[in-house]
Order: structure tokens, then sequence, then C-alpha cells
């Protein structure tokens, strides 16, 4: 069974950083689709940012050139770099890993709250 465990949310200012780690144990994968999804007070969790096995990476337009996402597959981990934070990013982020090919698995993480104040 394959564990994701989120890390690095917290309160900061707008205009602030935060970095999100997400490492993976457990079950190994030969190709892995990683992403970073968020879900604010009554809304509906959306995609933030997603990485494939082979790097391409895809953003919502509400955080292009303020977000990165990034991997380092010899630690199983994904990172997620936020700047220029602004209050709307408020939300409890999730990690999620999707295998790649024909067998369609998909793990979440509990999730980390990143809260950003005016």
């Amino acid at each position: 069974q394959v564990q994701l465990v989120e890390s690095g949310g917290g309160l900061v200012q707008a205009g602030g950083s935060l970095r999100l780690s997400c490492a993976a144990s457990g079950s190994i994968f030969s190709s892995v689709t990683m992403g970073w999804y968020r879900q604010a007070p009554g809304k509906q969790r959306e995609l933030v940012a997603a990485i494939t096995s082979g790097t391409r990476t895809n953003y919502a337009d509400s955080v292009k050139g303020r977000f990165t996402i990034s991997r380092d597959n010899a630690k199983n981990t994904v990172y997620l770099q936020m700047n220029s934070l602004k209050p709307e990013d408020t939300a409890v982020y999730y990690c999620r890993l999707d295998s790649e090919g024909v067998r369609s698995l998909r793990f979440w993480g509990q999730g980390t709250q990143v809260t950003v104040s005016s």
C-alpha cells in the first residue's frame, strides 16, 4: 500500500512563500504522475500542479508564474514551491499519486493546511 505524507503547510502573510513536500512510501511503481490539489472552504477540490514521470508539468492558471512543482525520485518526494502567496491560496493542499500505464492506481495524502493572511 502506498502512503503519502505532506508537510510544509502553515500560516504566512500575503506575498510570502512556503514549500510543501510530499513523501511517498510503500509499493514501488515504475512510473507515476504526482500532483498537488487544494480545497478551500465551500469549494471543490481543484488541481494546482502536476508532474509526470517525464517531468512534464501542468499548472492551474491561478498559480502559473508563482508556484513550481518538482520531484526527487531518489527520495520519492514531490515538492511545491509557492511564492507570492495570496489570500485566495488558502486551502488544504493534498498530494496525489497516479500510476502511469495500463494499470490505473491512485493514492491521496491526508492534506496540509495553508493559510495566507492579508
